[in-house]
C-alpha cells in the first residue's frame, strides 16, 4: 500500500461519518482556538500596556533628596534641568513630615453643618508644578514668579481640598487660614497624572513656604519626551547639584521591553493552562472516537489482513486517520483564534499584533495532538489477527 492509497483510505473513513468526524474535530478547534487567542491576545495586551506605559511612566522621573544627606537643591536650579534636551516640564517641591499635617480651614461661616477646620498637607512649589505633574487648573490660576518676587499670600489648593474647605468659588477671593495667618485662594488645581495626592494639599509659593520649614527642595518632578528618560535621568542630578549628585536619589522608569515582555509572560501563563486543557479534551475525544472506529471495523481490519495488509499498513491507516482529523481542528482552530484577535482588537481599538508563525504551528500542533491521540488505537487494530476479527 504506497502513501497515495493510504491517504485515500483514510480520507473514506473520515468521510464516511461526517458527523462523528466533524464532533471528534470540535475538540481540537476548541484548544487550538484558545492557544491563538491566548498568544495573540497576550501580545496584543501587552504592546497595549506598554504603549500606555510609555505615556504615563516611561516619561517620568523623580530626583529626591534623601534626609540622611547634606546635599541641596536651590529652587532655581529648575532653569538648569528644563535647558536639558528631552525635557517637556519639571518643578521643584518642598514638603516635610511636620507639614504634611497642618490645621487649615477656610473663612468662618455659620453653618454647623459644614466643618471648616481640615488638617491637610501644605506643599511648597515652584510656579511649574501644573505642567509638571501633568494637571490642569480647575479654577483660577497658579501662583507665578510675580507672586512670588511680591511675596504675595497665596495659595493653589487641590481639588478635593477645596472640597474638603468648601470653597466652590473663587470670584469672592476665598482665604484659608494655616495657623493664624490668612492666605488668599487665587487657584484650585486638579486632573493630575502625577501626584496625586496633592489633590488633598494646599501648594503655596516657596517664598511663602518658609514659614513652615519648606526652605529646601525635597524633590524634583521632571517630565520627558519617549526615549529620553534613562539620559535625563543620568544628567538631572548634576544638573541640578554639581559637586553633590551621587548624594542624589533618582527614581526613573525601568525598561519598556521588559515590562512589556513581564506582562506578556503573565498573561500566558495564566491562560496558557485553559488552552492546554482543551488540547487534552480535544486529544481524549479523538482517541475515543478512534478506538470506537477500530471496534466497529474489525471485519474489515481483518479481511485487510487476511488479503496481505501488514500491521504497519494498518497502524499507519487509522494513524493517518487521527492525524488528518487533528490537523482539520488545528486549521479551523488558528483560522477562528486569528479572527478572533483582530475583532477584539477592533473592538477596543488597539492595533492587533499577529505573528506569522502561529498560522503554521497551530495546525501542525493540532497534527501532533491528532498522531499521539491515535497511538493506542492504531496499535490495537495493528495487533489484531486475522483469524480472530474475522470470527
Amino acid at each position: 500500500m504506497d502513501l497515495r492509497d493510504l491517504l485515500n483510505e483514510a480520507m473514506a473513513g473520515m468521510l464516511a461519518r461526517p458527523v462523528r468526524t466533524a464532533l471528534t474535530t470540535l475538540g481540537t478547534v476548541l484548544g487550538i482556538t484558545t492557544l491563538v487567542i491566548t498568544l495573540g491576545i497576550a501580545a496584543t495586551a501587552g504592546n497595549q500596556i506598554v504603549g500606555r506605559f510609555d505615556e504615563l511612566t516611561a516619561t517620568t522621573i523623580t530626583v529626591e533628596v534623601p534626609e540622611s544627606t547634606k546635599a541641596s537643591i536651590a529652587w532655581d536650579a529648575i532653569d538648569q534641568v528644563t535647558r536639558l534636551r528631552g525635557v517637556t516640564s519639571a518643578a521643584a517641591v518642598a514638603e516635610t513630615k511636620k507639614s504634611a499635617n497642618l490645621s487649615v480651614r477656610s473663612n468662618k461661616i455659620v453653618d454647623p453643618t459644614r466643618v471648616t477646620d481640615q488638617t491637610l498637607s501644605v506643599v511648597a512649589a515652584s510656579p511649574s508644578l501644573p505642567g509638571a505633574v501633568k494637571g490642569s487648573m480647575v479654577q483660577g490660576r497658579f501662583f507665578d514668579a510675580g507672586h512670588l518676587a511680591r511675596q504675595d499670600r497665596v495659595v493653589v489648593v487641590g481639588e478635593q481640598a477645596a472640597t474638603m474647605l468648601g470653597i466652590t468659588r473663587l470670584d469672592r477671593a476665598p482665604a484659608v487660614f494655616i495657623g493664624k495667618h490668612a492666605y488668599t485662594v487665587i487657584g484650585v488645581l486638579g486632573a493630575m497624572k502625577r501626584e496625586k495626592n496633592l489633590g488633598t494639599a494646599v501648594m503655596v509659593p516657596p517664598t511663602i513656604g518658609k514659614r513652615f520649614g519648606l526652605k529646601d527642595v525635597t524633590r524634583v518632578l521632571i517630565n520627558t519626551s519617549l526615549g529620553a528618560a534613562e539620559l535625563i535621568a543620568r544628567q538631572a542630578p548634576t544638573a541640578l547639584s554639581p559637586g553633590n549628585e551621587d548624594l542624589l536619589q533618582v527614581i526613573a522608569p525601568p525598561s519598556p521591553t521588559r515590562a512589556r515582555d513581564a506582562v506578556q509572560n503573565d498573561v500566558n501563563s495564566l491562560f496558557l493552562i485553559l488552552g492546554l486543557v482543551s488540547l487534552v479534551v480535544g486529544a481524549v475525544g479523538i482517541a475515543n472516537v478512534t478506538l470506537v472506529t477500530v471496534m466497529e471495523r474489525v471485519a474489515e481490519i481483518g479481511l485487510r489482513r487476511s488479503l496481505g495488509a501488514a500491521r504497519r499498513h494498518i497502524a499507519a491507516q487509522f494513524l493517518l486517520e487521527s492525524t488528518l482529523t487533528g490537523l482539520t481542528g488545528g486549521v479551523i482552530g488558528a483560522s477562528l483564534g486569528l479572527v478572533a484577535i483582530v475583532a477584539v482588537s477592533a473592538a477596543k481599538q488597539w492595533t492587533p499584533v499577529l505573528d506569522v508563525r502561529l498560522a503554521v504551528i497551530a495546525p501542525l500542533a493540532g497534527a501532533l495532538v491528532g498522531l499521539l491521540a491515535g497511538l493506542y488505537p492504531a496499535l490495537r487494530a495493528a495487533r489484531m489477527e486475522p483469524v480472530d476479527a474475522l470470527r
